[in-house]
């Protein structure tokens, strides 16, 4: 599974990705697991350039619905826990909000103790399978027949996060035989942001791993990859967002 989207992965705790059932897979992208534990008065931070997607999240005392990002994210964890997330697709979204746009950058707890307790209980006997299939059956509740227009979304968001020739909202409304306002419509309505800003995170969660993978090649030979007009674009785009330049992060100057 694509590995883009975490920036230190040596700082993680025990973490890992699984694929949903194929039922499940018009509202799951994939599931993330996490399990930490911290020493006492320590304090483990993870810094995320998030998929821009909803995330569905168990934790062992919550459930949370993390809403897409503008800017890197980060959590600080302590002590012992758990969070089962679900990187959720489009389709996903009336299952847990009536406006993605609502919860950007924000991660409101969800009053659903039917979900809370089958996932806690299986993370209790080390069931990650278990887990998972228990919020594919409680989203699968919600979201019983995906719609034409869900379907619609996915296939335009996955379309934006995988081909890294579209560049910009014409080429992604093309790429799924719609207009420029209907791609817009979705994206908004779907995950809160527009199709522009989810070309601009897939360029810039490429050249971070880039920039983390290749230490070799230059920061210029990225952004021409990725389609930027020149480096000072990369440059400048990598700072609004995440913070500080692609040479500080590679230099871990952060």
């Amino acid at each position: 599974m694509n590995p883009r989207g975490i920036l230190y992965p040596a700082q993680l705790p025990t973490f890992e990705r699984r694929v949903p059932s194929p039922a499940a897979d018009p509202l799951v992208r994939w599931f993330w697991i996490s399990r930490w534990t911290v020493a006492p008065g320590r304090t483990s931070r993870q810094d995320v350039l998030a998929f821009p997607a909803l995330n569905l999240v168990v934790e062992t005392d919550l459930v949370g619905l993390a809403g897409a990002t503008t800017v890197r994210s980060h959590r600080d964890l302590v002590g012992t826990g758990w969070a089962v997330g679900a990187l959720l697709r489009p389709a996903a979204t009336p299952a847990v909000t009536d406006d993605a746009r609502a919860v950007l950058d924000a991660y409101p707890a969800l009053d659903a103790p039917d979900l809370h307790a089958p996932v806690a209980e299986a993370m209790g006997r080390d069931d990650v399978a278990g887990a998972c299939l228990a919020v594919e059956s409680w989203l699968a509740a919600r979201v019983p027949t995906v719609t034409d227009e869900a379907d619609l979304a996915n296939r335009l968001v996955a379309r934006i996060e995988d081909d890294e020739a579209i560049l910009t909202v014409e080429d992604a409304a093309a790429a799924v035989g719609v207009s420029v306002r209907t791609a817009q419509r979705l994206t908004r309505r779907f995950v809160g942001l527009t199709p522009l800003a989810l070309v601009h995170r897939r360029r810039l969660q490429h050249a971070a791993q880039l920039l983390s993978t290749e230490p070799e090649t230059s920061v210029s030979r990225i952004a021409a990859d990725l389609g930027y007009a020149d480096q000072p674009h990369l440059v400048r785009d990598f700072r609004k967002v995440l913070g500080f330049t692609p040479g500080g992060y590679r230099r871990g100057e952060v």
